[in-house]
């Protein structure tokens, strides 16, 4: 593998336009802009990318049934439904590809002209079950017993739909002369897919023995045509996939591109849903092998959400819009229930009564309260500015440790892509804090007369009132800097309340690494109440 950089590239699957993004969708692309976003504050250098797949027979089919031309279809799709989405999502990616751009469509006839011309592709004919929903070819363990009305037939064990018998002339790809080559990767690098039990289906798979690939479809014409036959179009996934590298300039013949290249490739984390893995973790790896590019460094395939104990689905109406949560609880809220609810890289079922119950124990009222309870005491006994604090006690020195072991925590979880235990080592100073505040308990403090200076009558600066105020906003400080990749526009509501903007900069450049030394509001700071972080909400939609 390449060498250790200071710059990160991380991608989400780029996303069909056959229809709107669901919760599924949203899920891999708030995973990937926490990822991305903590990077950042790692003070790296950071690609985050994200887009669309608009070929194949799957985005065909659709437009035919709504009358438009395909591209007409991706065009509408992609500007009212998904790039609207990351918006909503607060999103905060570098780059946006489609497919249907010439940026990538004329590099991806590079690549598989350079493929043919070094005989790694050949004519032959294929026939067998094909799942248009997937795009894939299936073998027979792919298929399972259809039920209700498809009693009777196979079907896709992903879709529940019957699959299509297909006998085509095609171009395939040698892929499995690198059956044995996949092999020594994945032993050489055993980070390469994850988690581990994504690992162990790749493996089992590849060591199965991999057939050629069908490359080209000759039977429909939306797709980018196969640059030495025109009469067939390239397979979307061998188009789809290359997205990756032409995004980042491969196969320009611009200098600026060829640095971009240089300087990002290869990615650091493909991340994936589950179903999509084989595509990425073994198809993908032998394109590159063949082309003789750097592989990636990571797969990671995160688990599905699940309704009614069913993988989110348009075609199954369990699709959920973003929209339908964030209107009601806020982004924020979308973003720390899935991210912390669900262990990443396990299956999660999502419901309303136990986002709503997060929502109000952990986010209104242990996080939100908590700033809300700070400032208002800052306000109330020192006129809303931060006093200068005493020397800190054990407990001071304490929670200090507490912060110290959050970040370290979290730091060695997203390392491994354990997003919801980064989260979770986060949460335990928002609790420490809760705690020290009760244990502490400056409402008693403020009424022992040795806090009161004798000249105005006002609390002391230096005093133990004044060091348990300033400790208990250090302590938001850091949480405000740990949750900015998490739940940005709290964060950046936490730092208005703190009146860290003037005193230390911007919420997004803050260094991870040195966030949990305290000490980094100066007195006289301005403290403001502001609105609350999380306001308590009616019952959730039903």
């Amino acid at each position: 593998m390449p060498e250790p950089r200071t710059s990160f590239y991380l991608t989400t699957p780029i996303y069909y336009v056959n229809d709107a993004p669901h919760i599924g969708h949203a899920y891999t692309t708030v995973a990937g802009d926490m990822v991305t976003r903590w990077h950042r504050q790692r003070q790296e250098s950071v690609w985050f990318l994200t887009g669309t797949d608009e070929h194949g027979q799957k985005v065909m089919r659709t437009a035919e049934k709504h009358g438009v031309s395909p591209q007409a279809w991706a065009d509408r799709l992609v500007e009212t439904e998904w790039k609207p989405v990351l918006g909503v999502l607060d999103a905060a990616n570098d780059d946006f590809i489609r497919t249907t751009q010439e940026r990538h469509t004329g590099r991806v006839q590079a690549f598989i002209q350079d493929l043919f011309d070094k005989g790694e592709i050949y004519a032959g004919s294929y026939e067998g079950p094909y799942c248009v929903p997937c795009e894939e070819y299936k073998l027979p363990g792919d298929l399972v017993p259809g039920v209700g009305e498809y009693a009777g037939q196979q079907v896709c064990a992903i879709h529940g739909t019957p699959v299509e018998m297909l006998s085509e002339q095609n171009y395939f790809f040698k892929m499995s002369a690198y059956t044995q080559k996949l092999l020594d990767f994945y032993e050489a690098n055993p980070s390469f897919v994850q988690p581990e039990s994504a690992r162990n289906e790749v493996l089992a798979f590849v060591r199965g023995g991999l057939q050629d690939l069908s490359i080209s479809r000759n039977t429909f014409d939306w797709g980018i045509p196969i640059p030495w036959d025109t009469s067939h179009v390239l397979y979307v996934w061998f188009d789809a996939l290359l997205n990756y590298a032409t995004a980042v300039g491969y196969g320009s013949d611009d200098p600026a591109d060829k640095a971009k290249f240089a300087s990002t490739w290869p990615a650091d984390v493909h991340l994936v849903g589950k179903d999509i893995l084989r595509f990425h973790a073994v198809i993908w790896p032998a394109m590159l092998m063949a082309a003789g590019l750097d592989l990636p460094r990571q797969v990671f395939a995160h688990g599905w959400l699940l309704v009614g104990g069913e993988k989110m689905s348009k075609s199954k109406l369990t699709g959920i819009a973003p929209s339908q949560i964030i209107d009601h609880f806020g982004s924020d809220a979308f973003r720390y229930y899935f991210l912390r609810a669900i262990p990443f890289g396990q299956d999660g079922s999502f419901s309303w009564e136990d986002l709503s119950a997060r929502y109000n124990a952990e986010l209104a009222n242990g996080f939100g309260n908590l700033a809300s309870r700070v400032a208002a005491m800052v306000a109330k006994y020192f006129g809303g500015t931060l006093p200068a604090a005493g020397e800190p006690g054990p407990a001071e020195l304490a929670l200090a440790e507490v912060a110290a072991s959050a970040v370290a925590g979290a730091e060695d979880a997203i390392d491994r892509m354990a997003l919801h235990e980064a989260i979770g080592s986060i949460w335990t100073l928002v609790e420490a804090t809760n705690g020290y505040i009760t244990e502490q308990a400056p409402w008693q403090v403020a009424k022992d007369p040795t806090e009161i200076t004798a000249d105005d009558g006002a609390f002391r600066q230096g005093g133990r009132l004044a060091t348990i105020l300033v400790t208990s906003a250090e302590a938001l400080r850091v949480l405000a800097v740990l949750l900015h990749p998490v739940t940005p526009k709290a964060a950046a509501g936490l730092w208005t309340l703190l009146g860290a903007q003037a005193a230390l900069g911007d919420l997004g450049a803050q260094p991870v690494a040195g966030a949990a030394a305290f000490g980094q509001l100066p007195a006289g700071t301005t403290i403001t109440k502001g609105a609350a972080l999380f306001p308590r909400l009616e019952d959730a939609p039903a």
